[in-house]
């Protein structure tokens, strides 16, 4: 259990400190920072704190003396304990999703995806190192590369049929609801590997040339099977 969790005001006062002069407006958001973390605690190999924190503050990170810069790594030291205690003990964890605008009615959910697929490129190529694995690995995946954007763009550039925006609305809300789990389910994955336990799968494996089962009516391999590169 980590000794130090963060409470609601310890967050609070870190995406203030975030937008702090001494960042220069570089550093990364609360949300993007939470995303990129929980694929940073769920690498296959430790990705050490000197990787990941230049990324999350960028070139701020040089002004070390400022107290606020000082302050602001021990939050995100506390942060990233905290992820990694959480996804360890299977607990959910709560995504942080910034409203896309003043109405709160859209949240940038794409964002979330795009950061955390980021984090899972800062450590060795996640589908080398899944070895025999690596469909199972791109199932997982899926779900983010749908969030931001790049299964749409691979589909309509190999010039495949995407799916009908009612039916893409559906995908993308379920995503939405489920996002805790996802990220759960790729921790476990290579919790998993890193055992040398063998991977779970929630149902069974789809043929390459079976129709795919999430109801596109495209092939597995040409729709849920396509493996996508995070490096």
């Amino acid at each position: 259990m980590n000794p130090t969790p963060l409470s609601d005001s310890d967050l609070d006062r870190l995406e203030l400190l975030l937008e702090a002069d001494a960042f220069q407006g570089d550093a990364m958001r609360l949300d993007e920072i939470q995303a990129m973390l929980c694929a940073v605690v769920s690498s296959p190999v430790p990705i050490a704190p000197a990787v990941w924190l230049p990324e999350a503050l960028g070139k701020g990170l040089a002004n070390i003396s400022d107290p606020e810069v000082s302050e602001t790594i021990e939050l995100l030291m506390r942060l990233n304990n905290d992820l990694a205690t959480a996804l360890l003990e299977d607990e959910t964890i709560a995504p942080i999703i910034y409203p896309l605008d003043e109405s709160c009615e859209e949240y940038d959910y794409a964002a979330w995806a795009d950061t955390y697929v980021f984090g899972a490129g800062l450590g060795d190529d996640w589908f080398e190192q899944a070895g025999k694995h690596a469909d199972e690995l791109s199932e997982l995946l899926e779900p983010m590369f749908l969030l931001n954007g790049m299964l749409k763009e691979d589909v309509e550039k190999s010039g495949e049929r995407w799916f009908l925006p009612a039916e893409e609305a559906r995908l993308v809300a379920e995503i939405h609801e489920n996002l805790p789990v996802i990220v759960q389910a790729l921790y476990n994955f290579w919790r998993n590997k890193r055992a040398g336990g063998t991977v779970q799968r929630a149902e069974e494996k789809s043929g390459r040339n079976d129709p795919c089962p999430c109801g596109s009516g495209r092939k597995f391999k040409q729709c849920c099977g396509r493996p996508e590169k995070l490096n």
